[in-house]
């Protein structure tokens, strides 16, 4: 569940009654992300923790070992078919780079056009809805965003 809410603590006990296993919430959006992580660990999900454009990744930093996943907005959040913003690219860069074993999203604008900027700067999980909806092969476009994102894991793990 990515929740795109103002007072995400509230919904932590019902997604995972409705069979929830991860919950995404905007830490722009609560006080105590401590005590949102808490409480979405013993309510038996994984966490992710996602930053808004204009969020700085460092802000989220603090909490990236807590966490199972980091997502980064590339799109201001809220409505579907806006365009991309190349510039979150250093955030997305940066986590991986401090935290390599992290799961790191991107959500916005995410599709044929801009796969390789976001597997390249380290993003392994993709948010990808108008260029896939709207695709005249949409099977196509997501076998292309998982193989740009498989192949450019597997030359990280080699540069390693």
């Amino acid at each position: 569940m990515h929740m795109m809410v103002s007072r995400p603590e509230q919904w932590v006990k019902p997604m995972a009654v409705a069979g929830a296993n991860q919950y995404t919430f905007h830490l722009e959006a609560t006080e105590n992300p401590g005590a949102l992580i808490k409480d979405i660990r013993e309510n038996g999900m994984k966490v992710g923790l996602a930053i808004k454009p204009g969020t700085t990744v460092e802000y989220l930093a603090p909490w990236a070992n807590q966490i199972d996943m980091a997502l980064v907005m590339t799109v201001e959040p809220g409505f579907g078919g806006q365009k991309f913003m190349e510039d979150m690219m250093p955030k997305v860069h940066w986590l991986r780079t401090q935290f390599p074993s992290l799961d790191i999203e991107v959500d916005g604008g995410v599709g044929p056009d801009t796969i390789h900027k976001c597997a390249e700067a380290g993003a392994n999980m993709i948010v990808s809805g108008s260029a896939i909806m709207r695709s005249e092969d949409p099977r196509s476009v997501i076998n292309l965003l998982r193989n740009v994102c498989s192949e450019a894991a597997q030359k990280r793990s080699l540069d390693r």
